[in-house]
């Protein structure tokens, strides 16, 4: 079965009637067995009274207390399930109310106790949606003639019987191995687990890369079967699709790419170009690859796309979306024909954008650069050959003109950027949520800035049609999250104030960078406020993005070979192109340019016709949930490998003295962040041998009894490395000196 029960349900909404035959077609099931398997299910659900059947349809059937989450469990036995909403309160689930579930996956939970002032409600999880744990990491052991795996991730409160098929188990006994689950528990009866892969004799001995993408089940190959249908894609372009096109290929066009070298070929999908009109105005072009002529909605490739959502970027380590044969046939080339959707933006000298046209264009490039030798080629013009001085021209223009214009409009509204150096190759602000001003390539930040504003104008265009989108929203930071960080830069002498006492605005982010640049603690300072940031997240309406101070629609569309959303968003523009109504009757004599931002305001009826309007509003609000997912794993499996990568160094340096700022304080000890490592330790308060340290929470700080020393945010401290454990990513550290002396407030009784 290739699809969950959380997907399956996602197609009901509203009270409407669902025939059986719409959802095989939404669900992909083809065969006999599949359409059997699908009506098992949908008897089943009935049965237990989640849908009720009527005239051969099914309707969803709605309980005030039945809710949809996410369980997230912890080592001690009990779980907590989140809901979506945010603004809805989590639901505390006891051990015995799991009926099964583990920790990750997506519930339905039923309230069986309210909740009150100080304490949560309390539920019992109904139905399981959707796992999240078809493999895991674990240890091997044997019982008697019989194995198990333990799970390494202590939140999985469970063991796995193992079944051997051929796999010889005795010599995988203690070592971490690789587990996919045959069956999951049923009534009393354990999970069967099949072990997959022997990563090491302990998390150390395993690769790191071994380690993240079995944690957290990543795609790390394509089948021969993927392989073959992405072979079968045309590499030459038809004459008609050229003569749907805008031809840009007599004008200079140049594309940017990273230097990191990775074990896949960089997937360059945008290009640029820079032109001043007749009235003096300056033309930016950005050309993204036209790789929804390529992937069909619907075709193997697409499910493919669908089902992975994103590009993970694991170090040098490369899974991308789609397979590597299709990143060497379309990436942007020099000298090569290429099938772009063009976004091409009018400014006048001020750097405002008076008008846009979305247009589906072929091109040809000219240069291809990277970011370190644009700068070369800025920093000393003179030395150029003549061949690149109309090349050099357009990157003065576009870098110190049209660049630093769209950039103070950014900073006028709000908008702020972090001293951080960007470790994705996305042109965006990608995961991050906000930008990140390269101090090694701020050519790079310099682009980002135009790229953003691609994705915004593409949003905006979208938007005004009232055609369905996805969009990228961030919601703004917890006060709780902010609190900490505002208590240590006070701590570091950094006078700072929010300008609304019950709301924080991307102005109070700007305001606080500026300071945060000026002190000596810049760079722990910038890591630490991007941890108060809140992940980015879909949706299928618009809505603001703290991070880059827009107040309503932003999307992503740069990057279709990389993010399944940008695919989306581009099929969505070309089904403008083709099926777009450009008037409100056949009768009307003129219609709008639906190409153009001219026509904006004057569309007073449905550009797409009304099946695919619906059908689009339908796939979208189930895909977004997905996709969320599969950025979140993303992003926490890139931040995992980083996290591996810390404990592996801080392990070599078991016993070395660093310098480290206090950045965390707590009952049982305080944190630690060894700034030029940018790694964070932990000082239990049990290492404390000097003295007895009592917490005070209102000043932040521990304060020993009898010797009236404190450590409070903000104080520097020398700590030794005492131990690290590798896959917890737990470094733990002894104080060596420093902390500072308490005053008298500091006893005061919270």
């Amino acid at each position: 079965m290739e699809f969950s029960i959380a997907t399956l349900l996602s197609y009901f909404s509203d009270n409407k009637l669902v025939a059986a035959k719409h959802l095989e077609k939404k669900l992909g099931c083809e065969d006999n067995k599949s359409i059997q398997q699908l009506q098992a299910i949908l008897d089943t659900l009935e049965l237990i009274g989640i849908l009720e059947k009527e005239r051969g349809k099914y309707r969803r059937i709605l309980e005030d207390n039945l809710v949809q989450a996410k369980l997230r469990c912890s080592s001690k036995g009990f779980c907590f399930a989140i809901q979506d909403d945010e603004d809805e309160e989590d639901i505390y689930v006891r051990e015995a109310h799991l009926s099964n579930a583990w920790n990750g996956d997506r519930v339905l939970v039923k309230i069986i106790k309210e909740g009150t002032r100080r304490r949560s409600p309390e539920g019992e999880v109904k139905l399981i949606l959707e796992r999240s744990n078809p493999s895991l990491l674990a240890q091997v052991k044997k019982d008697n003639e019989n194995y198990h795996a333990i799970p390494l991730d202590d939140r999985l409160l469970f063991e796995l019987s193992l079944a051997e098929e051929g796999n010889n188990l005795e010599k995988a006994v203690d070592h971490l191995v690789h587990v996919s689950v045959v069956r999951y528990p049923i009534g009393e009866h354990p999970p069967v687990g099949k072990v997959t892969r022997v990563l090491g004799s302990d998390a150390e001995a395993a690769a790191d890369t071994d380690i993240v993408c079995c944690k957290h089940d990543l795609p790390q190959n394509f089948t021969e079967d993927e392989l073959k249908l992405a072979e079968q894609l045309p590499k030459k372009i038809a004459n008609e699709e050229l003569e749907k096109r805008s031809d840009w290929r007599n004008i200079t066009s140049f594309t940017f790419t990273e230097d990191i070298i990775r074990d896949c070929p960089p997937f360059i999908e945008t290009a640029f170009t820079l032109e001043e009109t007749e009235d003096n105005h300056l033309q930016l072009g950005v050309h993204i690859v036209d790789i929804a002529h390529y992937i069909q909605p619907g075709s193997s490739l697409d499910k493919i796309a669908k089902k992975r959502g994103t590009t993970f970027y694991l170090g040098e380590k490369v899974l991308p979306m789609l397979p590597e044969l299709i990143i060497e046939n379309y990436s942007l080339k020099l000298n090569k024909d290429s099938l772009t959707v063009s976004v091409i933006m009018t400014f006048d000298r001020s750097g405002q954008l008076l008008e846009f046209s979305i247009k589906p264009t072929i091109i040809n490039i000219d240069h291809q650069l990277t970011y370190q030798k644009t700068q070369e080629l800025l920093a000393d013009p003179n030395k150029v050959h003549d061949k690149q001085k109309s090349l050099i021209e357009k990157l003065q223009n576009l870098f110190f003109t049209v660049s630093p214009l769209i950039k103070a409009q950014r900073l006028q509204r709000g908008g702020f950027e972090l001293q951080l150096e960007p470790k994705l190759p996305y042109q965006d602000e990608n995961r991050v949520g906000t930008i990140m001003a390269s101090s090694k390539t701020p050519i790079r930040s310099l682009l980002t800035e135009l790229l953003i504003l691609t994705n915004k104008v593409v949003a905006t265009h979208i938007n005004a049609l009232g055609i369905p989108g996805i969009y990228c929203t961030q919601p703004e930071p917890d006060w709780e999250e902010l609190e900490d960080l505002l208590k240590l830069v006070q701590n570091l002498g950094i006078e700072f104030n929010l300008q609304y006492d019950e709301e924080i605005i991307p102005q109070d982010y700007y305001n606080l960078t500026q300071l945060l640049n000026k002190s000596s603690h810049v760079n722990v300072l910038n890591y630490l406020l991007h941890g108060t940031l809140k992940s980015s997240r879909y949706n299928s309406n618009p809505g603001p993005h703290f991070g880059l101070a827009y107040n309503d629609s932003y999307s992503h569309c740069i990057s279709p070979g990389k993010r399944y959303v940008d695919l989306l968003i581009q099929r969505i523009l070309k089904l403008v192109f083709s099926e777009g109504r450009d008037r409100r009757t056949k009768q009307t004599k003129i219609g709008v340019d639906l190409y153009s931002s001219k026509c904006h305001g004057n569309i007073t009826w449905n550009v797409l016709p009304p099946t695919i309007q619906e059908e689009l509003e339908e796939d979208f609000r189930f895909l977004v949930s997905h996709l969320n997912d599969q950025e979140k794993t993303a992003e926490d499996a890139e931040k995992d490998l980083e996290g591996l990568k810390k404990a592996e160094k801080m392990k070599k340096q078991t016993g070395k003295v660093f310098q480290g700022l206090i950045t965390g304080v707590q009952s049982y000890g305080f944190f630690v962040e060894i700034e030029h490592l940018l790694v964070e330790g932990l000082v239990h308060v049990s290492s404390l041998k000097d003295d007895w340290y009592e917490y005070r929470s209102r000043h932040g700080c521990l304060v020993g009894r009898k010797n009236h020393i404190a450590y409070r945010l903000g104080d520097e401290v020398e700590v030794e490395v005492k131990s690290v454990d590798y896959y917890r990513q737990q470094i733990d550290l002894v104080t060596v000196g420093g902390g500072s002396s308490a005053n008298d407030n500091d006893w005061d009784e919270d």
